[in-house]
């Protein structure tokens, strides 16, 4: 695989790549660097994608592998040499143009809730609730990006859409 081929991977899953990095990263700035680091790895690796395939669900499991190295990184310099931390909340939504005002507010509130509690999930069931609904893919992608069975990527979408909906019941 060449350049050119690794530049029509950029067009075709780029956005879905980048959407799942953002939702992971929670930061614009981070993502942006895991999205990079993403294609730059996958040029690396450019003789193991096969376009036929699942080249999204290989770019995606290069993203989650980067993220985890980068976790482990800064856990390892957090024990060594711990600095404070930068939250930046991101204010987005998508809401429909003939909504009325208090219709965007409670949307807007409910994504807040939902994703506030998503990105408190542990990374096993997080990871595969944001590769399915994030960059849409499907359980068996999921699974085959991941490395697990799709029993395990079911079960574990089920969890953590059970403890979201306990969340969502009590808002």
């Amino acid at each position: 695989m060449d350049n050119m081929e690794i530049d029509s991977l950029v067009v075709m899953y780029g956005k879905a790549v980048y959407g799942f990095c953002l939702r992971l990263a929670k930061n614009k700035d981070i993502a942006d660097d895991l999205y990079q680091e993403t294609f730059l790895k996958a040029l690396e690796l450019s003789r193991k994608i096969d376009k036929s395939n699942n080249p999204k669900g290989f770019l995606i499991s290069i993203a989650v592998g980067l993220w985890k190295n980068n976790c482990r990184k800064y856990a390892r310099r957090q024990r060594l040499a711990p600095e404070g931390e930068l939250n930046e909340d991101s204010a987005s939504g998508f809401v429909c143009d003939s909504s009325t005002p208090e219709e965007i507010v409670i949307f807007r509130e409910r994504c807040a809730v939902i994703r506030n509690e998503a990105d408190k999930l542990n990374d096993k069931l997080r990871i595969p609730l944001y590769m399915y609904y994030t960059a849409e893919m499907s359980v068996k992608d999921i699974a085959s990006a991941l490395r697990i069975p799709q029993g395990t990527v079911k079960s574990r979408l089920h969890k953590a859409r059970k403890i979201l909906k306990n969340v969502l019941e009590v808002y």
